[in-house]
């Protein structure tokens, strides 16, 4: 399979840059990992989420120096 691939390599290498940019994206979807727009939009999802929880008063901020002092403490055993 390592032949075949190095040939497809060898003609895409060649095509113009905008028809190899449609290639990989075309490549890319077909492994089906998340695209960025699915990862942003997991992201802008879970901002809204925390931000409605903090409304709510069903969450509160911590201080990064908290935070790091907590784990220090936990870990320093």
């Amino acid at each position: 399979m390592e032949g075949l691939s190095e040939k497809i390599y060898e003609q895409a290498i060649n095509l113009p840059v905008d028809e190899r940019l449609i290639l990989i994206d075309k490549l890319l979807i077909s492994t089906n990992l998340p695209t960025q727009k699915d990862i942003d939009d997991a992201w802008s999802a879970e901002v809204e989420r925390r931000c409605q929880a903090l409304d709510r008063e069903e969450a509160k901020l911590i201080s990064g120096d908290e935070v790091f002092e907590k784990i220090r403490k936990r870990f320093s055993k």
